[in-house]
């Protein structure tokens, strides 16, 4: 008899694991001086259109975020989050996070340590950490991707995606998770298919 296929599971951090937008959202308030809600949820990849900025602006801003506010030591949970993760490694799923925070150079340390530090205080169990680019370099049977670059490169050479919706992404063709009790329901089902595949 086959040995089961090791189910993995790739999980994206940003705006699927940790709300981005509401951190980087607080801080540009407060560095600019605005209320938060004048920034508006964004509708686009390029939030900082929607924020006003330009693109030197956004990048001097996310730098200071990560640098100077610690923002991926602080950045909220998603509800559920840990918890689905923690019900689907006890099932035997194994968890691969898989970012891509090293975004401006030297920053790196901070973004790889607070990002470490996050996911131990939020009790996110995972196996690897992955902090790369281009995420189809990646293996995993499923991944869990908000951004529509990553989620259309997954696609294009055959893996299997699961979209974590957000306003700047809805254009993209499901499977799509509303929230993680979303996930839970949606995710065992196609990963259950994977291991069909490769048990007789």
């Amino acid at each position: 008899m086959a040995r089961a296929h090791e189910r993995v599971l790739g999980v994206d951090v940003d705006n699927v694991l940790a709300d981005y937008t509401g951190g980087l959202r607080r801080i540009v308030a407060e560095e600019r001086g605005v209320d938060p809600g004048t920034l508006v949820t964004p509708t686009s990849w390029s939030a900082y259109q929607e924020w006003g900025l330009t693109p030197p602006e956004f990048n001097e801003l996310h730098r200071r975020a990560v640098v100077e506010h610690r923002m991926f030591r602080t950045l909220d949970v998603m509800p559920g989050a840990a918890e689905v993760l923690r019900e689907l490694s006890d099932q035997g799923v194994r968890i691969r996070i898989v970012t891509h925070r090293l975004y401006v150079s030297g920053t790196h340390a901070i973004a790889a340590s607070d990002t470490v530090e996050w996911l131990d205080e939020h009790e996110i169990p995972y196996w690897d950490l992955c902090m790369v680019a281009r995420k189809a370099d990646v293996g995993s049977d499923l991944l869990i991707d908000d951004a529509p670059h990553n989620v259309q490169a997954l696609r294009d050479v055959g893996r299997q995606v699961l979209v974590y919706d957000q306003p700047y992404n809805r254009e993209l063709p499901g499977p799509r998770a509303r929230d993680w009790a979303h996930v839970r329901e949606l995710a065992g089902p196609l990963l259950l298919d994977v291991q069909r595949l490769f048990t007789l």
